[in-house]
């Protein structure tokens, strides 16, 4: 079974660390990673494909394959994923032609980089020792508004012209795509475009992490296998996008409300709903999810995009769904009957159970082994529900639990009960308490692991033929023996018990226990290696923050792991002898426990670690907008001059004001609208775009005439402002316009909603026609030609620090006035560009992932700001922009920053623009560097990403 959670490299910008990920992907059970590729990002230069530095895919799949985890290439051309423009560049925007079509325009733009990320991802295949498995061309081509013919022919077109794009680079494994419409677009046999493996995408508890708690009904499935019968029969079922987590963007609340949205409870349900339709390919989307760091992200997302997955932005797995996936993920990894079984209909009130809930049996083929899914009827049910399962074994039909009592179902859990399951030779007649793993031990010897809530009754029953199984460890339990069977019974409490039936041993545990179980699999020969394979010795482990991996060699046990607290790790099972253990490369001494298992005590004390106060440090201050300072000299700005565009919103101006159409397309914009004055000027009105929850700052001169503070819904809006004094017959006036853009909206086939504009729309100026006024404009310093090439083409806007490189390490600061984001601040309305530096020396072994926080005063939430203190800050780490705060909307204050980014054994530069929106300025409420968490780690310290510091830039303004 390929599980899979989805990883995207460039929302890590630190290739070193990228291995972790993949070390905690491998250790929640998992067999693969699902990727996408971001072309916004490669080639923001028509022609100018980057793949060094942070954009290098060489070390992602070198990380994959040390780590045994399988690989699902996705490079688009559009992949959505909440980028802005879906990953489109924005040169294509500007493009006549529709985005996604088979117009010769726009497929000219796809070839350089299809065959370029094409011919990386081809000589990392399987079939070449790589670990990509699969491939993905596009991405949910099959939504099309208002078209009740899709695909048609063209769009099949089009999606068959992708796919040979892709061939002819030398892509040869199987193609699969992702039908958010669940409608058989593109499975085998529907002709071009057709693809190998037919895959569905969907996102059941959709997006209102607001109210967590309330789970929608109207996106579960109760026929996903009927209905992949019809579509694709001859394919295994795949779901190549499932939801992980959900998102959250301006104005909304913070990301551990979309963990909870989706959370352990969740997964139990919509999940195990999933393997009840006999899921082969299952991908989680995400596992996780990183930072739209350098304004990668689109109009409806801030800078984290935790996306609440199981392993969080700052790379930590202590969220209890990522404990909740590995009981799954490894239960599946020891079940293969489940590859083979055919999922039959869910009935309701079946098996003896109560109407109020559901079985859904998935019965072997080739084996004796059967599944069955049990959950509530209505899967958003609260009730508690006792039950009695009746189903058929090889010895019979069977009550479960025969003994005495009742099984419980909880609201919103959902059970796996098993029965005729073979454990590695070893029967298992049957079992309500689900099953964890089995491992194989020295000689003939088994260990089997069977979890359960507290106060659930379970019995779990075995032939016979096997001995009278004997309680070693723990509370009693009631062995008795009926017809053919050893029947174990017991009621689920915190304490571990133990049986023997002669070479099993059979752990029955909490299922809080089961989260602190850890599977390590052992290197094998080639081609095998760490990829998983049932073939596989392995090691079962209990205790530890994070076990990586194991090695053997002779006796000793080699065990490479984190920890964030005194641990003792008990070895449970290992497949031979074990005499020394070592941990992160240490020996240590081994105590027996009574089962006969060794147990080392790892000694955790705090590292004492000095961080520094980012506020107390001595910081440097530069004007950010000298536009709005009298003899301000734009001559090197862009002059608005084109007459027509290729945006589909028609020009309402005599000359086009769409920054995309000069190629800018990021960060913010200042528009300068020059004209003479003849007396009659009382106000003007601007209609601007920049996006949900954008912001923008106007000013006459040097007058400030007012902001536009933002809010989160809105991407465009008409302000009317007033002059406050009569202009100067015959002098000149300039309009000044500062415009944060908060990225590009997605796409839609055949909508090009992508392509609504950013900057300024419509304007009318009192007096005047338009053809009064001469537009000039700025981006990023260089737009489309980019100056800085490490960072990439979105990391820069428009403002002057940023214009001059000031945001990178090293600025030329000497001469700059000291002053304070905190204590300073700006006097009025603008601009200011505050910098400073610290050293941190951060033990080697230590994993000590760390934010920036900004609102330290006191002030818990977004609902408590004040919200006559408007301000809009970047944070530039060593010149990598990390963080976009908007005081008024949040919800985000914290901004975690990678090891690698940030240097953790030598000098650190940060840059804060500090955009005051009202005229009283602003001064940040408070902004500090936290360290999240001490991890005694066995993790490897990643390289620094690469950081070139300030140089001059040529022609700079």
């Amino acid at each position: 079974m390929i599980f899979s959670g989805e990883f995207h490299p460039f929302r890590l910008p630190v290739p070193g660390l990228w291995l972790d990920i993949f070390q905690k992907v491998k250790a929640a059970g998992f067999t693969g990673v699902s990727f996408y590729t971001n072309w916004g990002l490669l080639e923001g230069n028509p022609g100018q494909v980057v793949t060094d530095g942070v954009w290098s895919l060489e070390e992602f799949f070198a990380s994959a394959k040390e780590a045994g985890i399988y690989l699902i290439a996705r490079p688009g051309p559009y992949i959505n994923a909440e980028t802005s423009a879906g990953g489109i560049p924005g040169w294509v925007l500007r493009i006549k032609a529709q985005i996604r079509s088979m117009s010769e325009e726009y497929l000219n733009t796809t070839q350089k980089y299809v065959s370029t990320l094409g011919k990386i991802i081809a000589d990392a295949q399987i079939t070449k020792g790589g670990p990509v498995i699969l491939m993905q061309p596009e991405n949910e081509y099959t939504t099309w508004p208002g078209v009740t013919d899709f695909p048609s022919d063209t769009n099949k077109e089009y999606m068959a012209y992708v796919e040979r794009q892709f061939r002819d680079a030398g892509i040869v494994v199987p193609f699969m795509d992702n039908d958010n419409e669940i409608s058989g677009y593109f499975a085998p046999g529907t002709g071009p475009g057709e693809v190998d493996l037919y895959g569905i995408d969907s996102y059941p508890m959709r997006y209102d992490c607001a109210n967590p708690y309330v789970w929608p009904t109207y996106r579960f499935s109760h026929d996903w296998q009927s209905t992949h019968q019809k579509q694709s029969p001859r394919t295994p079922f795949a779901i190549a996008e499932f939801q992980g987590g959900s998102g959250e963007g301006w104005g909304g609340v913070n990301q551990d409300k979309c963990a909870i949205l989706v959370n352990e409870e969740a997964e139990r349900v919509v999940y195990k709903n999933n393997y009840a339709f006999h899921a082969a390919i299952f991908n989680i989307y995400m596992i996780y999810g990183g930072t739209n760091w350098g304004n990668l992200g689109y109009q409806g997302g801030d800078t984290s995009y935790d996306y609440g997955a199981a392993i969080t932005e700052d790379r930590q797995v202590w969220r209890e769904k990522y404990s909740e996936l590995k009981l799954q993920a490894n239960f599946l990894k020891v079940s293969p009957a489940y590859l083979t079984a055919k999922s039959t209909a869910s009935i309701n009130g079946s098996y003896g159970v109560p109407d109020s809930i559901s079985v859904t049996p998935v019965k072997g083929t080739d084996t004796n082994t059967n599944f069955y899914v049990v959950r509530h009827g209505d899967f958003t049910s609260l009730e508690s529900t006792l039950y009695k399962l009746t189903v058929p074994t090889i010895i019979g039909n069977v009550t479960i639990p025969q003994i005495h009592g009742s099984l419980r179902l909880n609201g919103r859990d959902s059970k796996i009960h098993v029965t005729d399951y073979d454990i590695g030779g070893v029967a298992l007649t049957y079992s309500s308490a689900e099953i964890f793993t089995w491992v194989k031990g020295p000689a003939s010897s088994r260990v089997l692991v069977l979890y359960g809530s507290e106060g659930e009754t379970h019995e779990a029953a075995f032939p016979l033929g096997l001995s009278k199984p004997i309680l070693i460890e723990g509370p009693d339990i009631i062995v008795e023996q009926h017809t053919s069977m050893w029947i174990l019974h017991w009621d689920v409490n915190s304490s571990r018990r133990v049986v023997h039936i002669g070479d099993l041993q059979v752990h029955l545990v909490w299922r809080n226990e089961a989260y602190n179980l850890w599977v390590l699999e052992l290197p094998a020969e080639n081609p095998i290696g760490n990829f998983t394979s049932m073939a596989k010795d392995r090691v079962l482990v209990g205790g530890g923050y994070l076990m990586r991996s194991a090695k053997i060699v002779g006796t000793k046990l080699d065990l490479i792991g984190d920890i964030n607290a005194t641990t003792t790790i008990e070895v449970i099972s290992a497949p031979t002898v074990i005499k020394s253990i070592s941990f992160n490369g240490l020996a240590y001494p081994i105590s027996k426990t009574n089962l006969g298992s060794s147990t080392i005590t790892v000694k955790y004390t705090s590292p004492g670690i000095k961080i520094p106060n980012i506020s107390e440090l001595e910081w440097k201050y530069v004007d950010s907008l000298p536009e709005i300072h009298s003899g301000f000299n734009d001559t090197l700005y862009t002059s608005l001059t084109r007459i027509e565009s290729n945006n589909p919103r028609n020009l309402s101006t005599p000359t086009s004001l769409y920054a995309m159409d000069y190629g800018y397309h990021t960060g913010s914009f200042i528009y300068r609208g020059h004209f003479i004055a003849n007396g009659h000027e009382k106000s003007a009105w601007l209609n601007i775009s920049g996006g949900n929850g954008y912001g923008h700052s106007i000013w006459l001169n040097q007058t400030f005439l007012g902001s536009w503070v933002g809010e989160a819904s809105i991407q465009n809006n008409v302000h009317n402002v007033k002059f406050s004094k009569e202009l100067e017959q015959g002098k000149p006036y300039v309009l000044t316009v500062l415009i944060d853009h908060m990225g590009y909206d997605e796409e839609a086939p055949g909508t090009d909603a992508i392509k609504f504009p950013r900057g300024i729309l419509n304007f009318d100026l009192s007096g005047h026609g338009q053809d009064d006024i001469t537009w000039k404009m700025t981006g990023n310093f260089g737009g489309e030609r980019y100056a800085d090439l490490t960072r990439g083409p979105l990391n820069e806007g428009s403002m002057y620090a940023e214009r001059q490189g000031y945001h990178l390490p090293s600025p030329p600061d000497e001469q700059w006035d000291l002053a304070n984001p905190v204590k300073d601040g700006v006097e009025k309305a603008g601009v200011g560009f505050f910098t400073t530096s610290f050293d941190l020396n951060i033990p080697t072994g230590w994993d000590v992932p760390m934010s920036f926080v900004f609102n330290t005063s006191n002030k818990s939430s977004v609902d408590e700001y004040n919200t006559n203190n408007n301000y809009r800050c970047q944070l530039f780490v060593n010149g990598y922009q990390f963080g976009k705060y908007v005081n008024n909307l949040g919800p985000q204050t914290s901004f975690p920053v990678p090891e690698g980014i940030l240097n953790y054994a030598g000098k650190n530069y940060i840059g804060l623009t500090l955009w005051a929106l009202d005229q009283n300025g602003a001064k940040i409420d408070g902004f500090n560097i936290v360290p999240n968490n001490f991890i005694l780690s066995g993790y490897q310290r990643p390289k620094p990403a690469p950081i070139p510091e300030w140089q001059q830039r040529q022609n700079a303004y």
